[in-house]
């Protein structure tokens, strides 16, 4: 048996490695990107993806895709993980998400009831160079804040502060005990207060402007106050929903009661029933309900043994395909119903397939040879805290070479609505996602060395915001190219679904 050494290098050596870091990719690299000349071709790279997807749900993905640019960055993390691998890295790791845009953030219940916010899928994770998380967050704001409509300026500052918040944030880690890295969360309420005070912040700025200015800074002032309560609110109403967000309401809306029986409702092609897969897949409940069992019970065998016994006490009614996200639509994803003391005693769990990251075509291969594994894994290095049911199997029924992830459908989710914010709320909601990015990668990586490599000035925020903005205009132009692809017939597209 090969025993791993461990290093332990000193504090001074591991600033040192973050000095050295510099001479790797200057804190301004960052900034010049531009396409490289043999860039793939966007449209088959999304081609490459469809291929091993689901037919009749390819052009569910093509629709939600071509709703903006945003909409088409969400589902374009392949594209995006090409451009990356040529980029300038410093050399310094950390478990990646892999697909950090702003709306792969979100709220959700710890073990102990607690409503944290947190990076929320892992389905492209894998160790790899930290800039290329930090650059896929900040452009997602770049773009997201042009599809707003915000002005040049706003959407600049926007992207600023998610650059800024993750090194400031790891400078922070940088000064902190190893054991206080690993417990730091951002809870809701920890969530709100924050904003509460950078919207009191922002009305102290504007009393005193309002000293020194005449009506028109006035009026600007008032404004701000305005959008700063406004992100206040928006905050809180999340937070609100989140709490309603479990299995209970679930049942509510995605299942009926016939005979006396809870069923999953029918809502192709969105939601796809088990007794209604034969119309699908050519199989009847018969064969795929028994298949499902079998695959349950190696699922409870990844867990821990107190959740394994917990799990136990469910017992399977019914399970459904069932279409998630913008990225994810295509892959076999489904909902599993279950029922514990008696029929008003639900569990979901979601069921999500899980394939090879987009990022191992540059990076390393993962150690996980199963993509469930790989992304639970993932999920617990980089989260604060993680679902109590979150384990990996392989296929159900027809999908028996397939790798699957389980988890909770519903345990207290939510997330914002970024069409609805204003770029104080926008710029509010980038420090918080750039701070939790930071969080999640000093819990894997070397915050010390990452830090000193950062440094105090704003040299790398200006850099990434310059990647950004080069990105985001690449990104309007595959977004362009797509497009163009459905309305010449290349892609079949089925908006609104």
């Amino acid at each position: 048996m090969t025993v791993r050494k461990i290093a332990h290098p000193s504090l001074d050596q591991r600033e040192a490695r973050g000095l050295a870091a510099r001479d790797r990719a200057a804190l301004s690299s960052h900034a010049g990107w531009r396409p490289a000349g043999d860039r793939p071709d966007p449209v088959a790279l999304i081609e490459e993806q469809d291929a091993a997807r689901e037919p009749d749900l390819v052009p569910v993905r093509h629709g939600r895709m071509m709703a903006s640019p945003f909409t088409f960055y969400r589902g374009a993390a392949k594209v995006m993980a090409a451009d990356l691998k040529d980029t300038p890295v410093a050399g310094l790791q950390a478990q990646l998400c892999g697909d950090a845009h702003l709306s792969n953030f979100g709220l959700f219940a710890s073990p102990e009831r607690l409503l944290l916010f947190d990076v929320n899928d892992f389905d492209e994770t894998l160790p790899g160079p930290f800039e290329y998380d930090v650059e896929r967050m900040s452009a997602s704001f770049t773009i997201a804040g042009r599809g707003n409509g915000f002005g040049p300026a706003d959407v600049r500052a926007t992207t600023l502060a998610s650059v800024r918040a993750y090194r400031e944030a790891m400078a922070s880690f940088a000064r902190m005990g190893t054991m206080d890295i690993w417990y730091a969360r951002l809870d809701a309420d920890q969530l709100v207060a924050d904003i509460n005070a950078a919207a009191a912040g922002s009305a102290s700025q504007a009393k005193a402007d309002k000293k020194k200015a005449g009506k028109k800074q006035e009026k600007v002032d008032k404004k701000r106050e305005k959008a700063s309560r406004q992100a206040e609110k928006e905050a809180s109403k999340t937070a609100q929903k989140a709490h309603a967000h479990d299995s209970t309401q679930a049942l509510a809306k995605l299942a009926e009661r016939v005979d006396g029986r809870f069923r999953i409702v029918s809502q192709p092609p969105l939601i796809v029933p088990a007794r209604d897969l034969a119309a699908t897949f050519g199989l009847s409940p018969d064969l795929v309900m028994p298949a499902l069992h079998e695959q349950f019970r190696a699922y409870r065998a990844t867990l821990q043994d107190d959740r394994r016994r917990l799990l136990e006490r469910f017992q399977i009614v019914d399970m459904a395909r069932k279409v998630v996200g913008v990225g994810s639509v295509g892959t076999r994803d489904y909902i599993v119903l279950l029922q514990g003391r008696d029929p008003l005693d639900p569990l979901f769990l979601q069921v999500k397939q899980a394939t090879a990251s987009v990022l191992e075509a540059g990076l390393r291969r993962s150690r996980y040879r199963q993509h469930g594994e790989r992304v639970v894994q993932g999920q617990r290095m980089m989260q604060a805290a993680s679902d109590i049911y979150l384990g990996w199997t392989k296929g159900i029924g027809p999908d028996l070479r397939r790798h699957f992830y389980w988890r909770q459908l519903r345990d207290m989710k939510g997330s914002i609505e970024i069409d609805k914010l204003n770029p104080v709320g926008l710029t509010l909601y980038a420090r918080i996602c750039g701070w939790t990015l930071a969080r999640a990668h000093a819990r894997s990586g070397d915050p010390v060395a990452i830090a000193t490599y950062l440094g105090g000035s704003d040299a790398f925020d200006q850099s990434i915001t310059g990647f950004c903005e080069r990105y985001a205009d690449q990104n309007e132009r595959d977004h362009a190219e797509f497009v163009q692809a459905i309305r010449s017939g290349r892609l079949e597209a089925v908006e609104g679904v």
